[in-house]
């Protein structure tokens, strides 16, 4: 039987009902919460594997509460869904930004939700692959790996678990030109479907936080690290 826990977040009570009951039904063990700000009580207490959150949420949205989330070094490895109504380019990029690791429109219907949940969980089961490597240093830039934690010129950064996954894969091999086919294999895993910018916001995200000269853009193929 599947152990893993799975905490949804949203305000209309025949959502979480429906959402439950599926979810219940595959062996994940459930949470709920109405809003953004019990949300993050509860992630905080429970420790869940998984976030399902809606967007517009009373008293805190889901951005927001993702946001506040990412701050949290002991939920460092959840996985956080948005589902939501909201399908535009921008909403998503938003959740993305704020360290989402996937964005579900709805409707959608049972089975694909639960291939949705299946695909972001085995995500979960590879999210510490490079924990077990010896911590990088090169530079001015020491990665740990232990602690989801970059040092750059003697200052520590706490990036959300995607950018910290992202700058692991490209300075594990550095002048090694990834290809973005091979980054969403790796970060993300070949059957989740994320936006065509999702490399995009996050190089850009790394880039104003450790400095431009790291992350090279090779046009046309993808990026690499330069030492």
């Amino acid at each position: 039987m599947n152990t893993y826990k799975i905490l949804l977040v949203d305000d209309e009570d025949d959502i979480l009902e429906f959402l439950s009951y599926t979810l219940i039904k595959e062996g994940y063990e459930v949470l709920t919460a109405h809003d953004g700000l019990s949300g993050i009580e509860i992630a905080l207490e429970k420790k869940p594997h998984l976030i399902l959150m809606d967007v517009m949420m009373p008293e805190m949205d889901g951005i927001a509460a993702c946001e506040e989330i990412r701050k949290h070094e002991e939920l460092s490895s959840c996985i956080i869904a948005f589902l939501t109504a909201r399908g535009e380019d921008y909403s998503q990029i938003a959740g993305f930004d704020a360290g989402g690791d996937d964005y579900i429109t709805k409707p959608i219907r049972p089975k694909v939700l639960t291939s949705r949940i299946k695909a972001l969980l085995k995500r979960f089961e590879q999210s510490n692959m490079l924990s077990g490597e010896a911590d990088y240093s090169r530079c001015s830039l020491i990665i740990d790996n232990e602690r989801y934690t970059v040092s750059i010129e003697g200052k520590e950064l706490t990036l959300p678990k995607k950018e910290f996954e992202l700058l692991s894969l490209l300075y594990s091999k550095a002048q090694k030109v990834f290809s973005r086919e091979e980054i969403f294999s790796t970060i993300w895993g070949s059957d989740i479907i994320v936006g065509e910018r999702t490399i995009d916001v996050h190089v850009r995200k790394l880039r104003e936080k450790i400095g431009d000269k790291y992350i090279k853009t090779v046009k046309g193929v993808g990026y690499k690290f330069v030492d």
